[in-house]
């Protein structure tokens, strides 16, 4: 491959003027300069050493996304939530120079290896609870976001961006509650981390209606396919204990309307159904889903603002970030008195 030293001897120009235009620092090279390099670039079909450059540099320019999945979890990206929050952070990194790269893993120990392995620039991670969270902050000492996490009482090294999940979990057992409902079940795959804060909330707003709360309002869910097909076929046999089912995600709100629709049941008519999250299946579904609004989107250019800043050097003096929350409703939930 051509060199930048062979293209500027070429050009007539400094090896500086030539790096320049191919890592786009143009301010001070004139037009003309800029075409004559661009046009030998694509005669020659020059593809920066990137590996390099980032080298030299001492960093990688790629920043981690993990994920530590639940129990048989067999593909996290079908949630649209998690699509969305990816996505986000990809385009977010992508206006700061930087290249994302996406791990799953079953615990948070080969995470970190992993993650060490590729010597990253900074990490996002997604979902982790205090245990995950204190060995994260102990093997990794490089710029760390934290999303939709619990760390506890521990004191973070990083920044944590969340939801006050609690206060949604309210809102939605508050509202159900108004409308009529006493017999309401919380779904879940978990009872940890923001499905457990919901849960929480939803069980407060119920006390403060007089609605019974006990082990009766929660229901765990299968996390893989399988696992899922077997426990929605169990709601299946005891929902009509229940006028409400509130899930925790609107992915899984989806999957029960649409298991209850192949079994005869109609949503409001039949059972009410809400959900968490507001993505874009909720508002495309039929009927749509009333459920609790919160932006994937800006919980992922948040953490890609807080892990920039924290690249900088920058002190910052919070170190947990509460996005807001609000209910949403729309069509799946019945007024019953």
């Amino acid at each position: 491959m051509i060199t930048i030293k062979e293209m500027a001897n070429m050009l007539g120009l400094s090896t500086t003027t030539v790096s320049n235009v191919i890592h786009g620092k143009t301010t001070e090279v004139s037009r003309e300069t800029i075409e004559k390099v661009n046009k030998l670039l694509e005669e020659y079909e020059y593809v920066p050493n990137i590996s390099a450059r980032n080298l030299a540099s001492n960093e990688s320019k790629i920043v981690g996304v993990g994920i530590v999945s639940k129990e048989n979890n067999d593909n996290y990206l079908k949630d649209a939530f998690i699509s969305e929050l990816v996505g986000a952070i990809e385009r977010e990194l992508k206006k700061d120079g930087y290249a994302l790269m996406m791990y799953f893993s079953e615990t948070a120990q080969e995470l970190i290896r992993t993650v060490l392995s590729w010597n990253v620039d900074g990490m996002i991670l997604v979902g982790m609870g205090k245990e995950d969270c204190e060995l994260v902050q102990k093997r990794y000492k490089k710029p760390q976001v934290f999303v939709d996490s619990y760390p506890g009482e521990a004191e973070m090294a990083g920044i944590s961006i969340g939801l006050d999940d609690r206060q949604g979990g309210y809102l939605m057992g508050k509202y159900l509650s108004e409308q009529g409902h006493r017999d309401i079940l919380f779904l879940a795959d978990n009872f940890s981390g923001v499905d457990y804060e919901r849960y929480c909330g939803f069980s407060a707003a119920l006390a403060e209606a007089d609605c019974p709360v006990n082990q009766r309002n929660f229901f765990k869910l299968g996390a893989g396919e399988e696992e899922l097909e077997k426990s929605l076929a169990e709601l299946y046999r005891i929902c009509t204990g229940y006028t409400a089912l509130f899930a925790a995600s609107d992915y899984y709100a989806l999957r029960i309307m649409n298991y209850l629709r192949e079994k005869g049941m109609k949503v409001p008519r039949d059972i009410s159904v809400a959900g968490f999250d507001d993505n874009i299946y909720s508002q495309m579904s039929y009927p749509a889903i009333t459920t609790v609004h919160q932006s994937a989107t800006e919980k992922g250019k948040t953490a890609v603002r807080y892990l920039m800043r924290l690249k900088q050097g920058e002190k910052i003096r919070e170190n947990r970030v509460v996005l807001p929350v609000r209910l949403v409703v729309r069509e799946t939930v019945k007024r019953i008195r």
